[in-house]
């Protein structure tokens, strides 16, 4: 499997992620777990989400980030 990385630092990566209209409006993101782990690292990730008080979870490879303050209760 070839891995290619990303032309961006891991600091504007997290930029360039954050900057979407759907975290402008508080909604949801969805990336790859593989993908933050490659271009970023998971603890810089975590700081991010903490700095910003968004909550995230993970399944099956894929990281959710709701990206609002809002309390996330599981449904089932």
């Amino acid at each position: 499997m070839t891995y290619y990385s990303s032309p961006l630092t891991p600091e504007l990566w997290l930029q360039d992620m954050f900057a979407s209209k759907a975290v402008q409006r508080g909604e949801v993101i969805r990336r790859k777990a593989r993908d933050i782990e490659r271009f970023v690292g998971m603890d810089l990730f975590r700081t991010e989400l903490q700095r910003r008080g968004f909550r995230a979870v993970e399944n099956a490879g894929q990281i959710i980030v709701f990206c609002n303050q809002e309390a996330v209760r599981p449904i089932v």
